[in-house]
Formats: structure tokens, sequence, C-alpha cells
């Protein structure tokens, strides 16, 4: 399966340089081994794409609840995903 999330251009980049293999996300979406990650590069200043996007396979999924960046409330009822890419 194929799923088309935004990303942050510094993390894009580290991405396509290949400093960072893997993405933090809020898990209230199902993602499996094997799926197709579409990163889309979105400027939060600008609130558009950049219209760069590349496409990454998830290698492996450590879901866990033990970090602070998202609203408690989502966190309790959705947990996270780590996704490593290949």
């Amino acid at each position: 399966m194929k799923h088309e999330k935004k990303i942050w251009p510094e993390y894009f980049q580290k991405i396509l340089d290949g400093k960072k293999s893997y993405e933090l996300r809020l898990a209230d979406w199902e993602c499996k081994e094997g799926d197709t990650l579409l990163l889309k590069e979105w400027d939060p200043e600008t609130k558009k794409y950049t219209r760069r996007e590349m496409e990454k396979t998830v290698s492996f999924i450590l879901k866990t609840k033990d970090v602070n960046f998202w609203p408690e409330e989502d966190v309790k009822k959705y947990g996270y995903q780590i996704i490593s890419l290949e």
C-alpha cells in the first residue's frame, strides 16, 4: 500500500542526503512493512507543497507511547510509530 505524507523541508533534505533513515509519525493510520511512503515536501511557512517528493519503502515499524510531540489525547488514542526507511 502507498501512503502519502507531508514532510518539512529540513527532514526531507536529510532523508534525501542519506543522513536520516526513519520517520517518527503519529500512529493514527495503519502502516505495514513493505508499504511505500510518498513523502511530499511541505513548507510550513508558506503552507504549500514545494513540488519535491520521494518514495521510500517501509522496512520496520516500532510503535510506542513514550514521547510527547503531539497532544496527549491523540497519543493515548493512537500511540506513535517510528518508521525505518530504505
